[in-house]
């Protein structure tokens, strides 16, 4: 246990190294070629990934509940009627945000249809996997269990409030301080190296002593403090600044990244392992899913409405052309009010970061304290007696 630990907090340190690579390597390519190319970068290196895992990759047998023998029941096992109800209820939910106060008003017919359809569906799905119970794709024991509802809630707003910020601090760096798309991704190693050493940290901390709550705690008070900070940011806000809340926050981040598995792996017994794993890992996807296209509707209506007071500013040719062509679009004294406005559009978004980290902090009290060593010392002692 105390082994996979360390192992677990190591490889989330290693993570760190595409993430320092990855802005890098996609501002590059938007910069000379065309953004499309990161994601056909991800094609042969997901195909390497795969190709790795099926020969590389052998996990120990396991005692597994007989499953079905039939390829309809092994069909039913996929629950498919579930995830035809949740997926489109989540994209339903994710166009809704996206349109609604922009493209379409939030009273608007379509609107209103999509976040209806929305809320049938989730609960539909909802519905189905109590009925199926332990059956379920998300079993009840697991989920009802204090610390994996704890984890799952603090990874929704955690990895929402994380990437929000990584989307959106690039975008302030080429609008206000006129970076390129190559720099500015130079510009988040602060966040991405301290993401890596933290990690690495909680690690080796947690194998000693046993405890994972208090980095959960110390997360959350760490990364509300740094993305705060951050909204205080202004055009003439100096590298000292950008540099040091990037390493407040991403030490937050760092800490907490690792915890939800050691949560899962603490309380959870073994045969419910993958299973929690699988769903506090889907939530931290599904947080930023949800919070992107909100936080670009704040940021869309916020510097729509302030460009509108601008005579001759095209307001669509600006948000067309983005933010590394903010200079070559306007300049002079409506460049310098341009930039106040689109400063003060971004800090709305890191408001909305601010939020979603400190709700955290609900779920940092109520992770149970349990240590993982006691339990490392339960299943030697089980092993042994056999």
């Amino acid at each position: 246990m105390e082994r996979t630990i360390v192992l677990s907090s190591n490889t989330g340190g290693r993570a760190g190294s595409p993430t320092v690579v990855g802005p890098v390597v996609g501002g590059a390519f938007t910069d000379n070629i065309t953004w499309r190319w990161c994601f056909y970068l991800n094609l042969p290196i997901g195909a390497v990934s795969l190709l790795v895992t099926i020969f590389l990759v052998h996990l120990p047998n396991q005692k597994l509940e007989p499953r079905a023998d039939t390829l309809l029941g092994k069909i039913r096992q996929l629950d498919p009627i579930g995830n035809l109800a949740f997926f489109p209820g989540i994209i339903c939910l994710i166009l809704a945000l996206q349109w609604g106060g922009t493209r379409f008003s939030w009273d608007g017919a379509r609107i209103v249809v999509l976040l209806v359809v929305c809320v049938v569906l989730v609960a539909l799905f909802i519905g189905l996997q109590a009925w199926k119970k332990e059956k379920a794709t998300v079993p009840p024991r697991s989920i009802k269990q204090r610390s994996i509802a704890a984890a799952t809630f603090f990874c929704f707003f955690n990895g929402a409030g994380m990437m929000v910020l990584m989307y959106y601090l690039p975008i302030w760096f080429q609008a206000i301080k006129g970076a390129s798309a190559v720099h500015s991704g130079l510009m988040l190693l602060p966040t991405f190296l301290s993401v890596a050493v933290a990690s690495i940290i909680s690690g080796i901390v947690i194998s000693r002593v046993g405890y994972y709550a208090p980095f959960y705690i110390a997360s959350s008070v760490l990364t509300p403090i740094g993305a705060g900070l951050m909204c205080t940011f202004t055009p003439s806000t100096g590298e000292g600044m950008w540099i040091g809340t990037q390493i407040i926050f991403g030490f937050g981040l760092g800490l907490g990244a690792q915890q939800h598995l050691n949560v899962v792996q603490t309380v959870l017994e073994r045969s419910d392992i993958a299973v929690g794993s699988a769903v506090v890992m889907f939530v931290r996807f599904l947080g930023p899913a949800v919070f992107l296209p909100i936080a670009q509707n704040v940021f869309l209506s916020h510097l729509v409405s302030k460009m509108s007071t601008l005579p001759g500013v095209d307001t669509d040719k600006i948000i067309k052309g983005g933010a590394t062509e903010l200079r070559s679009l306007v300049s002079g004294h409506e460049l310098d009010v341009l930039l106040l406005y689109y400063n003060a559009a971004i800090i709305k978004v890191f408001n909305i970061v601010v939020g979603t980290c400190a709700v955290t902090i609900i779920a940092s009290v109520c992770v149970e304290w349990r240590s993982l060593k006691a339990k490392a010392q339960t299943e030697a002692g089980q092993v042994v007696s056999k």
